[in-house]
Formats: structure tokens, C-alpha cells, sequence
């Protein structure tokens, strides 16, 4: 195994559109049958943005060339508070490795790199909403479960 990790930028857009519905589909239990074109769409769109922009950063994992996994960090603002002088907030997203690469440390390594990314922007605080199969990764990593958050489903 010869693992690669790239920091993805935008002549990866298709990759990274792919293995964004790839995610969703695992993350979701869903099946090949669900028209997934809106979101792929979307997701397209804000690759775009984002990574010329520099408010998403993202990995690449190949083994040689093989793609194996991926995972991204996206970056945003919210109102200053005492917490979080600076309101600069990030959020881990789209963590995946293929099945037959799981359990060899990739998702490890590349969430290493995408909280580095974070700190040497000066965040802080990085939040992440985890799967089942995910959760024991993150709390080896350091990340603690949130107890005041909540959403309003519109």
C-alpha cells in the first residue's frame, strides 16, 4: 500500500463531486435508485465556490492511483462571542474510506490534517456531526459530544 495524501484543489472538482454523493449515499442507507442530481448538482457548485474561495479545504487519499478516501473541513462566521472571539468556525465534513481501506489509520490521517488545517487558521472550536461506524474515531481523536446544540427542522 502506497498511501497519498493530496490537498485537493479545483481540478479535483469531479472527484470530490462524486465521492460527495458516494458519502451521502452510505451515511443515508441509500440506494443507487434515489435521484441524487439536485445534491451532486449542489455539491458541484460549492466546490466551486469554496475551494477558490478558501472556505473549504479537503484531502484526497489514493493508493497509487487508486482513490481510497477523502475528507474536507469548511470554514465560516458566525457573530464574535465570549467563547469565540474571532466567531471563525469550522466544521469537518465528508469523511469516507472505501470499505477494503478501512481500519489502516486513513481516516485518522486525514482528519490530522484537516484539524491542522483548522489551527493554523486560528480556529479553535471544530464541530462535526458523526455516524455510528464514525463516533469511536472522533472521541479517540479528542472530540466530545455536544450537549447544548439543537436544530429546528423547516
Amino acid at each position: 500500500m502506497e498511501l497519498i495524501y493530496k490537498k485537493a484543489d479545483i481540478t479535483d472538482i469531479e472527484l470530490l463531486t462524486t465521492t460527495r454523493i458516494e458519502v451521502l449515499r452510505a451515511a443515508n442507507n441509500l440506494s443507487n435508485e434515489i435521484d441524487m442530481t439536485e445534491v451532486e448538482n449542489q455539491s458541484y457548485e460549492y466546490y466551486k465556490r469554496a475551494l477558490t474561495d478558501g472556505s473549504h479545504t479537503a484531502y484526497l487519499v489514493f493508493d497509487g492511483a487508486i482513490f481510497v478516501g477523502a475528507g474536507g473541513v469548511s470554514y465560516f462566521q458566525v457573530m464574535p462571542t465570549y467563547h469565540n472571539p474571532s466567531g471563525c468556525k469550522a466544521y469537518i465534513m465528508n469523511m469516507y474510506t472505501k470499505p477494503e481501506y478501512r481500519r489502516k489509520g486513513i481516516a485518522n490521517n486525514t482528519l490530522k490534517l484537516l484539524v491542522e488545517d483548522a489551527r493554523s487558521r486560528g480556529i479553535d472550536a471544530i464541530s462535526l456531526e458523526a455516524t455510528r461506524m464514525g463516533r469511536p474515531l472522533y472521541e479517540k481523536f479528542g472530540f466530545v459530544k455536544m450537549n447544548d446544540e439543537m436544530e429546528y427542522p423547516c
